[in-house]
């Protein structure tokens, strides 16, 4: 369990520290409240438009590519992998960016 969590902590890492995408970055976009974290482990856009949208489909890109990597090595599923970094990515949201709620509904916390 030990080593999944040093590989989940090597993926936040890589999905949070996502380069700018047409000028934007992710820690950018979510203090502007244009994208949020959601449980399923990958970035939804909150608002806005291409910008926030290019920019969550290269994280979730990112993700999704590091999250099947760390599946593979612990002979789990994706969506399991993806699901654990979401709960992890969710509660580690700072107050005053978004998240998306159970409903469907995004919440700033």
């Amino acid at each position: 369990m030990r080593a999944v969590r040093i590989a989940l902590g090597l993926a936040f890492a890589l999905a949070l520290g996502a380069g700018p995408a047409f000028g934007l970055d992710l820690g950018e976009a979510k203090a502007k409240g244009l994208v949020g974290e959601q449980a399923d482990g990958y970035v939804g856009v909150v608002s806005g438009g291409g910008e926030a949208s290019a920019l969550a489909q290269q994280v979730n890109s990112k993700r999704r590519a590091e999250y099947a990597e760390i599946a593979k090595k612990r002979s789990t599923s994706v969506d399991a992998v993806a699901a654990l970094a979401g709960q992890k990515l969710v509660e580690r949201t700072p107050g005053g960016q978004f998240v998306r709620g159970s409903d469907g509904r995004w919440v700033k916390k």
